[in-house]
């Protein structure tokens, strides 16, 4: 996430050009050709469980300390470093022959040095939820059998294409839902993230993708910011006034808790009177990959139900 100002001058997003040229750098599956790597390293904790899941864990030789799912699944697996921080020369140690990264979650100082040190890498970047299972079906491409595409693979691609269809015949009102993913300082989700992508898709509509949220917090604002940010700044108070009716308090990148729901259950807004501010496993609306059918229809449920969690 877009969590600081460091970070974003080095993200991937900001360098892409640079690196587009350098020979080693892959932006695509198809770009990557017709080999098939047989040592990988993931530098993306959701695409580390997708390729355990896919069978293909037996190619993993490292991972980053926030590959944690599945549980027990990289106990012997060398820990390089994490996701903004990655050790290039731990990855370089373990010879990789393709390092899996993501242009959000990865900087761009990582990549370059991995490329400088002559290791390929894949760079990923799924802002849909229907990028995230074609994502998942690139994945499978690289070894997985039929057996686990059928599984894990189909599923994902038909959920996305059953909500896309839901959701283009939908024609009733939407709940309004507030997703933040930091506190203090408050934020939350704009448009062109995989996020808001989810949440649109299972039914809900992003509370901040209009003015004054577009144009980041009034402080912001009155300190002459030009806004519009992928991940704004907010100011909860103008939250609440634009009256959300589902709050969703996910447990990743911030861990909110017990008592942010009940802070935000004893506000003056839909979702705070109606029951409906709700503690979510993180994962559901962040990772791309096998999870995707499972956090579709718990989000449908979810946008569809009246009652509190």
């Amino acid at each position: 996430m877009e969590t600081s100002n460091s970070e974003a001058e080095e993200s991937l997003a900001d360098a892409k050009e640079k690196l587009r040229a350098h020979p080693l750098v892959h932006w695509s599956r198809k770009e990557l050709g017709d080999r098939v790597p047989e040592r990988i390293v993931s530098l993306v904790p959701s695409l580390s469980e997708a390729l355990v899941v896919l069978g293909l864990g037996d190619r993993l030789v490292g991972v980053t300390e926030y590959c944690v799912h599945p549980a027990d699944a990289f106990g012997n697996l060398p820990r390089l470093g994490g996701t903004k921080d990655a050790d290039v020369e731990a990855i370089a140690a373990v010879s990789p022959d393709l390092v899996i990264a993501n242009q959000e979650e990865n900087t761009a100082r990582v990549v370059r040095q991995l490329a400088e040190q002559a290791i390929d890498v894949w760079v990923t970047y799924p802002r849909t939820v229907r990028e995230g299972a074609e994502l998942l079906a690139d994945l499978a491409s690289l070894g997985a059998s039929p057996e686990a595409i059928e599984r894990h693979v189909a599923p994902s691609l038909s959920a996305v294409e059953a909500a896309e269809k839901a959701r283009a015949g939908e024609r009733g009102k939407l709940p309004k839902v507030f997703c933040p993913i930091w506190r203090d300082p408050w934020m939350t989700i704009g448009q062109d993230t995989y996020i808001h992508d989810m949440i649109e898709l299972s039914g809900g509509e992003n509370l901040c993708v209009e003015p004054p949220f577009v144009s980041g917090s009034a402080e912001q604002r009155s300190a002459g910011s030009s806004g519009g940010r992928r991940y704004p700044i907010v100011d909860l108070d103008e939250v609440l006034a634009a009256q959300p009716d589902v709050i969703l308090l996910p447990d990743e990148p911030y861990a909110f808790d017990v008592w942010d729901k009940r802070r935000l259950t004893r506000t003056d807004c839909p979702a705070a009177r109606d029951g409906r501010v709700h503690l979510i496993d993180g994962t559901l609306v962040s990772w791309y990959g096998p999870r995707i059918a499972e956090a579709i229809r718990a989000l449908a449920t979810i946008f569809a139900n009246s009652s509190g969690t």
